[in-house]
């Protein structure tokens, strides 16, 4: 809590730029004595109406008086803030802490009045709401934990921000006046409210970047070539289905049309509104375009430019200021250095982008911060031949290049209500809020797939750096329902599956075809990945479509199996089918039993790929255009040669019809055809509406990781339907937990906690220590038996030696105080002098099983809970098994069976079981208390001796840090820049 000597300094961490209802932005900031002109300007704007709802008369303007006391604050009992966009007011909102009898009061004083003013021409934007959230936010902080606030019983639209944000109110009405009150501590309901507005105005903010009504390309070349003039050919032969403006102010006076297209000198030009502007100017003029659309209203920017973050620091600052610039229009960016968007729909046809075709519409989201990598997933999505069968198409394609703004975050929050995409595919080379996007990962996987491969981050993206090894933050991500691989091949293999298939409701796996040795490698892969295959059926090399379709049908009937892969190789011979026939059998087996999915294997049959594909012939067709050149970028705009030079060039600046050498990821070789967009031959006509398309492999390990992985999801997706509850148990004290929290901070900003203070700390969260005592000396160490009671055991808590019994500094069992002695002579003369050696004394505990339970705040990740057998065995093969905190009952029981040694845990090799209940108590407690105080960053309880019947924890270390000022709790705020 801020002290009176620092209340004047001014708060910059209140500062945050936040999305608005319909998906623009606006920033919040605190109030200050420079803000005089701006409010009386601002106050100036708001009709007499909203101005008599706040003060309840007729008030038409501000005296001097008013204007000092709204813009003069202590940031501690009185604070304002305010709503900008373009660096003008459009809402206001204040406190003032008051005392029991509603006057003005100073801390310790819990309370204050709130009241706020939104300009006319900004209400139903959700202002007022986003200001309510910052301002709680604020007055927490400060120690207020109780807003009151008087409302006109006519002002509905006030009481309605109140009464809809979820905290516990009162409301009473007294003297016509309409009196709410309301605690500030976040409540389960306060929170969904605040998620729900966050999905809503995240998703349309996306929503309005593809699905615009008009754009703009600015940065079209007078000639033919370059990004720009490639870029509105590419949004013309799409047949995109709003209004089109090219711009480039280096056009001559007389230039009012561009390739059909109306032609501008600047966007401030335009008649009528521009939702989207696609700029692709050098990075040195792109503030000067952004401040003409800013003017012109724009909604939101694709940065094709180059140039930023990606080329160094100088670079990054300029980014920087891109952002800061496009925000304070209340603009989203997508880029800079981006590849563009893509929108399928047949409402919008949008392409946006450096891909010179469209992909066929389908219900896979694309999203992919490189260009490249983007290039190679439309490539591999599109095309028919080389590998992967019949493709189903692209709803939506994002590629955000350096991801100044608008992340992969905000595109999850448009998937996740849009009706077009059943799949979302995402190739991360960062998670810029992880924490955020775990939360949002795992409210859309409950909904729909969502296939996740992560690269290195590249220079031009600012990422926190994690502890964690690879391995665990793959599982924390699979925790939180997404489908972790680790190549693109395997993301599109995947993809296709999910998009194309239900989902399988077990591990029973069919397997039939017409090769033997193709079906027992098909048998080993499912038995590699985890599945439960049946004995390969083998229908022999002279199997008809009719004996395919059968075994087929018969496999689908069977109640033991979940799913069927059929293995093909080409037949010769009379009557053995050709690919439409085989293909027409499989369509028609599958379509009688559509619960089941079903995959194919095959080899070399492009033909059956095709058939089985039923689908339109996607083939791109001969490109008339001119081709990309290798640079990024179209005109200088404004020199005397423009159209003829490049803007500065970046990553993923190629020609976009294939990606660079040496870009491909691991796991894709190209096949020859691919050198050139391949042929395909079209589809059967016979192809019933409606059918779920059959996914083909060209290997038996790529169709088996596929379906592995949807039967992991499958099963996540059950278990997520109940995904348990955060006990509460009677005997935690948070608030004497928070007590001790702050008086030990206040000696300092971050420290490990003592001995003494750890066992207090944790045992106001029911986890006790077994208590040691300090033996300096063999009297000491006599003494200290003697008062915990024989039998105990000698430790040597040196950090060389703790927890390291085999290295021989534990003696166990010292039934007296003669083979203590002892025991401490052997240790001296082992390891060296008490001093050095640290021994204590500890009573024993009843045999079991030593395990490790440890929590951290990792950067990255944020709270992770993980648990482990002790011992250099583990240590060595890292059998850890980590959850996200906070955990819940369902959690804390799949943590303790997830590591490999579990088996010692549940009674191996006639060994007698532990107690695991109250071994999963004890994660649930230690959850709790992280959770529960943000200040705990790191909590190890070593070893914890889990017996027959309960469990010593023998040793614990806990540090503390002050929190962060804002996390994922806290208001609405996009990343700060």
């Amino acid at each position: 809590m801020q002290s009176a000597s620092d209340r004047q300094e001014y708060p910059a961490h209140w500062e945050a730029d936040v999305v608005l209802r319909d998906g623009g932005t606006a920033r919040i900031r605190p109030i200050t004595v420079d803000d005089a002109d701006r409010l009386v300007s601002f106050y100036e704007q708001v009709s007499d109406e909203s101005k008599y709802y706040r003060f309840f008369a007729p008030y038409p303007r501000l005296s001097a008086k008013d204007v000092h006391r709204f813009t003069h604050h202590d940031f501690v009992d009185r604070v304002g803030l305010a709503a900008t966009i373009g660096g003008e007011f459009i809402a206001t909102v204040r406190y003032d802490r008051i005392g029991p009898n509603g006057m003005p009061a100073s801390v310790p004083a819990d309370e204050a009045e709130v009241a706020f003013l939104v300009q006319d021409a900004h209400q139903g934007r959700g202002v007022a709401s986003a200001l309510l959230e910052h301002i709680g936010a604020v007055a927490r902080e400060r120690g207020i934990r109780r807003f009151a606030a008087e409302v006109l019983p006519a002002n509905n639209k006030m009481i309605k921000v109140f009464t809809d944000a979820g905290y516990t109110q009162k409301r009473s009405f007294e003297d016509g006046v309409v009196r709410l009150e309301f605690d500030l501590e976040p409540t389960e309901r306060s929170l969904a409210v605040q998620y729900a507005r966050e999905q809503r105005a995240e998703g349309r903010s996306v929503q309005r970047l593809l699905m615009p009504g008009s754009v703009a390309v600015v940065g079209v070349g007078r000639t033919p070539g370059g990004v720009g003039r490639s870029i509105l050919a590419n949004l013309r032969e799409a047949g995109y289905t709003g209004r089109l403006h090219a711009v480039n102010r280096a056009f001559e006076a007389d230039v009012t049309e561009l390739d059909g297209v109306p032609a501008h000198r600047s966007v401030t030009e335009i008649e009528g509104p521009v939702d989207l502007a696609v700029v692709a100017v050098p990075a040195d003029h792109v503030p000067q375009v952004v401040a003409e659309c800013g003017e012109h209203g724009v909604q939101g920017l694709v940065v094709i430019s180059a140039g930023y973050a990606e080329s160094g620091p100088d670079g990054r600052e300029r980014q920087r200021e891109l952002v800061r610039q496009a925000r304070s229009y209340g603009m989203r960016i997508i880029g800079p250095n981006a590849f563009g968007v893509i929108n399928t729909s047949a409402d919008i046809r949008l392409n946006a982008s450096l891909a010179p075709e469209m992909p066929r519409p389908g219900r896979i989201g694309l999203f992919a911060q490189s260009g490249a990598i983007g290039i190679a997933l439309l490539s591999r999505l599109h095309r028919r031949g080389g590998g992967v069968t019949g493709v189903t198409g692209v709803s939506t394609f994002v590629s955000s290049g350096n991801r100044a703004d608008v992340s992969g975050n905000d595109v999850l929050q448009y998937w996740y209500e849009d009706p077009d995409t059943d799949v979302a595919l995402m190739y991360l080379e960062s998670i810029g809020n992880p924490r955020k996007f775990t939360r949002l990962a795992r409210r859309t996987a409950a909904a729909k797939p969502l296939v996740v491969v992560q690269g290195a981050a590249p220079q031009g993206h600012a990422v926190r750096a994690t502890r964690l090894p690879h391995a665990t933050v793959s599982a924390l991500l699979r925790q939180a329902g997404v489908i972790r691989v680790d190549t693109i091949t395997e993301l599109v293999d995947a993809g296709l599956l999910l998009a194309r298939q239900p989902l399988p409701a077990g591990p029973r796996v069919a397997i039939l075809g017409n090769s033997e040795s193709l079906g027992v490698l098909t048998y080993d892969q499912c038995l590699a990945a985890g599945l439960r295959p049946h004995r390969p059926l083998d229908l022999t090399t002279a199997a008809s479509a009719e004996d395919f379709r059968a075994a087929l049908a018969r496999s689908l009937a069977d109640d033991t199996c979940d799913a069927v892969v059929v293995t093909a190789i080409p037949a010769i011979g009379e009557g053995s089918p050709d690919d439409a026939e085989l293909a027409r059998a499989l369509r028609s087996a599958a379509a009688a039993v559509p619960g089941k999915p079903v995959l194919v294997v095959h080899v070399e049959l492009g033909g059956l790929a095709e058939a089985l594909s039923a689908a339109a012939s996607t083939a791109p067709q001969p490109d008339t255009r001119v081709p990309l050149p290798p640079g990024r970028g179209d005109d200088t705009q404004g020199s005397s040669t423009a159209g003829d030079a490049p803007a500065p060039t970046g990553p993923g600046t190629t020609h976009p019809s294939a990606p660079p050498a040496g870009t491909a990821p691991s796991g894709i070789a190209p096949a020859p055809a691919e050198a050139s967009a391949p042929t395909e031959s079209p589809a059967p006509a016979d192809a019933p509406e409606g059918t779920h398309l059959i996914p083909a492999y060209p290997a038996a390990e790529r169709a088996v990781r596929a379906l592995s992985e949807a039967v992991r999801y499958a099963q996540w997706r059950r278990e997520a339907a109940d995904p348990g509850k955060v006990p509460e148990y009677d005997d935690i004290d948070v608030k004497g937990a928070a007590r001790k929290i702050d008086a030990l901070l206040a000696r300092g900003q971050g420290l490990t906690l003592s001995t003494e203070d750890t066992c207090e700390l944790l045992g106001r969260y029911g986890v006790h220590v077994r208590r040691a005592l300090p033996a300096p000396t063999p009297e000491d160490a006599a003494d200290a038996a003697r008062a915990l009671g024989y039998p105990v055991a000698l430790k040597a808590t040196a950090p060389h030696l703790r927890h390291r019994a085999d290295l021989g500094g534990v003696r166990l069992d010292l039934a007296d105080e003669e083979q203590l002695r002892r025991a401490y002579a052997e240790l001296t003369d082992l390891f060296g002098k008490p001093e050095e050696l640290r021994p204590v004394v500890q009573g024993m505990a009843p045999r079991g099983v030593d395990t490790v339970v440890r929590a951290v705040i990792d950067p990255a990740a944020g709270a992770v809970l993980s648990f482990g057998l002790a011992g250099a065995a583990s240590q060595l093969l890292g059998d850890m098994a980590h959850r996200l905190i906070p955990v819940t009952d369902r959690d804390a029981t799949s943590l303790v069976r997830s590591i490999r040694t579990a088996p010692l845990l549940f009674g191996w090799r006639g060994s007698t079981p532990v107690d695991t209940p109250a071994l999963e108590e004890l994660l649930l407690r230690v959850s709790r208390l992280v959770d529960d105080h943000p200040e705990v960053v790191a909590v190890t309880l070593e070893p914890v001796v889990v017996a027959p019947h309960g469990l010593s924890v023998l040793g614990a270390s806990v540090r503390l840090a002050p929190p962060p000022a804002r996390d994922d709790l806290g208001p609405r705020t996009l990343p700060a820049y």
